[in-house]
Parts: structure tokens; sequence; C-alpha cells
């Protein structure tokens, strides 16, 4: 294995790249391991040489979070073999991408119960930190939607986890930012998939009936996807577009008049989508390659993530808003808003608000390369006045955390990490780029 550690410029030039395109940590080594044993063997090498490890699944972060400083970075992604897939659960690696996963299930009308938006990363690096989508109306986070996982922890070990066994391992790597160990496996339930997609996109001029309209629909469960998001209209207000969507089977469609009887009368219907299922769960695949064609895939992307109680997002976006022109978001920049019923969210360490409903809010911007600096501390800006609307920080933001950070994110439940950090990663080696330190 050592004879494939790259130490090479463009290697470690590389994975001191990601999607944010705003840090820039350069490791001592990369490697693309092969098997577990292989991820077994370069954390334990680091962990006794007190050097950091992050694992990096397909570089999606924004701010360095699987980068490691004169460290060791873990190319996951030639560890990508789906095992199995059954009637109920598919077995894959964790460097596997979501598309990979669809891939495999689509075939036998089978899906998981969640997926984001994007299905260009990979299935452990969402598992590391949540993974929201259009279905999380009902199904929670993608971490919710776990059997098992194999996971090499900070000491070198390699250890099957679930809530049927080492419990503990489990609640920390779901959502536990790569803190804990390096999933290499997992384990995700499957259910149910069709071959069409209804997709159905409604117009809204008011930001206060728009949010109530999704507060209910996510309720009443009446869609298989729920989203929203914010459009410029030029110089002028901003206009609100509800995404929804029913699958269905060809032949059986769903009944067109009795969705437009369930939205409120104030909003503008735009034209019906019906599109091949994985067409419709795979539909950022063409604008990524635009964006790669028109080279904003490779600027900065100093997004910022929150999660809001519902009664203060109306306030809150209102708020953000006010500071936001189509200009400062970046001509491929985007605003999203959707609801997410907080009983279906039980990952212990994906933090949420205390109310019945929290929405997501995400300011996805674009900067030309060089001048994302004023997008960065605008986030701060944005996420202090988060913090102070009762909401909490999805963690994958282009925004420095310091320890006391830290400390607020995890509230309650910090004592609980930190014991841990110093259980399963007693050498503290992984995933340094997140910034969080128990001192």
């Amino acid at each position: 294995m050592r004879d494939r550690w790259r130490t090479d410029e463009a290697g470690l030039t590389s994975a001191a790249e990601d999607f944010g395109h705003c840090v820039h940590a350069k490791p001592a080594a990369v490697l693309a391991p092969r098997s577990p044993a292989e991820v077994q063997e370069a954390v334990s090498y680091a962990a006794g040489q007190g050097r950091p490890l992050a694992a990096r699944g397909a570089g999606h972060s924004t701010y360095g979070q699987g980068q490691a400083a004169d460290g060791i970075v873990l190319d996951m992604t030639e560890l990508d073999t789906v095992h199995e897939v059954g009637p109920d659960h598919i077995v894959v690696d964790a460097g596997a991408r979501w598309s990979d996963v669809v891939a495999a299930t689509l075939p036998g009308l089978r899906t998981p119960p969640v997926l984001t938006d994007f299905l260009g990363t990979t299935v452990g690096g969402t598992l590391s930190v949540g993974g929201f989508g259009g279905a999380s109306h009902r199904h929670g986070a993608q971490t919710d939607n776990v059997v098992d996982l194999d996971v090499v922890t900070g000491t070198g070990a390699l250890v099957r986890c679930s809530p049927l066994g080492n419990r503990d391992l489990f609640d920390c790597v779901r959502g536990g930012l790569g803190q804990f160990g390096v999933i290499v496996r997992a384990t995700l339930r499957l259910v149910p998939a069709f071959d069409k997609t209804h997709w159905y996109k409604f117009l809204y001029n008011d930001l206060t009936v728009f949010l109530a309209e999704q507060t209910r629909l996510a309720h009443e469960g009446m869609f298989d996807h729920v989203e929203g998001r914010v459009l410029p209209l030029g110089s002028g207000p901003w206009r609100y577009r509800l995404d929804l969507a029913k699958h269905c089977l060809t032949g059986d469609p769903p009944d067109e008049r009795s969705v437009l009887r369930s939205l409120h009368p104030e909003c503008r219907a735009e034209p019906v989508e019906v599109l091949p299922h994985a067409e419709f769960l795979d539909r950022m695949a063409a604008g990524e390659q635009e964006l790669r064609r028109t080279g904003e895939w490779f600027h900065p992307h100093p997004w910022l993530n929150m999660l809001l109680p519902a009664p203060t997002a109306e306030g809150f976006v209102r708020q953000a808003l006010d500071g936001l022109t189509q200009e400062s978001t970046g001509r491929s920049g985007l605003v999203i808003v959707y609801p997410l019923p907080t009983a279906k969210l039980a990952t212990p360490f994906v933090r949420k608000p205390t109310d019945a409903t929290a929405f997501m809010v995400a300011l996805l911007r674009t900067a030309l390369p060089g001048e994302q600096g004023p997008m960065i501390a605008s986030n701060r800006q944005i996420y202090e006045q988060a913090l102070a609307a009762g909401g909490v920080a999805y963690p994958v933001n282009a925004l420095p955390m310091s320890p006391e950070d830290w400390r607020r994110h995890f509230g309650p439940l910090w004592n609980d990490f930190a014991r841990a950090k110093r259980r399963f990663d007693p050498n503290i080696i992984l995933t340094p780029g997140h910034g969080i330190r128990l001192i």
C-alpha cells in the first residue's frame, strides 16, 4: 500500500481543493484506499504519528472540512462497490456516490427514502453531516435511514455498529462530522420507487403565504417531494417558488385537479413536467454540466445553511434577503427554503430547533475568484442572526467556527460529544477541517 501514497505536488494540491474553493490546506500525503483494511492501516499510522487525517469523498465541502493540513487525506472514491441490493436495503461502500446507489436500486423499483438534490456526493460524506432533501418532510435525514455502518475509529479498529450493536458509536458517527471514525461501508434502508414523476411548480408573491403553505403540505404528506426556493425579480422584490412532486407508475398518474385544489388560490401554476423518475432524482446533473462549461463550478461557493424554527423563520428570511441581490448571490446563486418536521429528525448530533417545524434556509452563493471574503464575513452576521432567532447551523458552511462556536452549536450535547471524541479518537487526529477543539 505504501507505494500508492501520493506526495507529488499535483496530488497534494488536488486534496487541498474542494467545491467551496475558499480554503486550501495542503496535506503531507494522499491515499486512495481500496479496502477497509487499508483505511485501518492509514488511520493507525496517522494515530501513531499524531498526524491529522481526513476522509474525502467527492470533495463537495465548502470550507476545507475534508482537508488535513500537513496530514493525511484519504481519497475514498475508489472504495465505491455496491455489495448487495435487497428488497428493503442496499449495502454499499462509503465512497460510492448517491448516483451509484440510485443506479443500483431503481431497476428493482427501490430507492433510498431521502436523496439530496445533488447526487454527486458520496454516501460517507452526507452520512457524516445529515443529508436533507425534498423527502425529508416524510423520512427525516439520510442519517435517519441507516441500518448499520462499518466504521474505522480513530484507534484503527474496524467496528460494525447499528441500533442493535455498538449503538453508542452508531449514534456518534451519523452526523458526527467525521470526528469519531471513517465510515467505510453502509447498509441503507430502501423504499418502493416508481418510474414517473409529476413535477409541479407554483409561484407566490407573499412570503407569509409561501411559508404557511409549505408547513401545511409538509405535515399533511400529500406530496412525495416538498421544496421551496427564492427567485430574484431583477431589481424588484423577491418571488417564491414551491416545488412539489408526486411519483407514480406509468398508467396511474396523479389526479391533477386534486393537486391544484390543494394549493392556495394566490399561487400561480407553471406547466407540469412529467419526467422519468430517475431523471427527476438526478435533475441537478444538467445544471452541473452547465456550470462546469461556464467555469462557475470552479468559482468560490461560500454557502450558508441554517435551520430556523417556524415561528421566527419568516422574520429571518426577510432579514437575510434584505441584504441580498441577484448580483450579490452570483449568477448561479440560489436561495432555498423548505420545511422539516422536527419529529422526523432523530439523529442525535444533527442539531435541530425545538419547534415542531424547522425551515432549512440555504444561501447558496457564488463569488468571483478572490472575491469571496465579503460573503464569508456576511455569513457570520447571518449566522448570529439565526442563532438569535432560535436557529442552528447545518454545519456544512463556509463559516470559520471557533471552539466556543462549536460548544454553542452542540449546546447540552457538548459534553457527550467531547466524551465520545476522547473515546473513539483519543489522539484527536480525525477531520481537523471543521476546527472542533476540546479545549
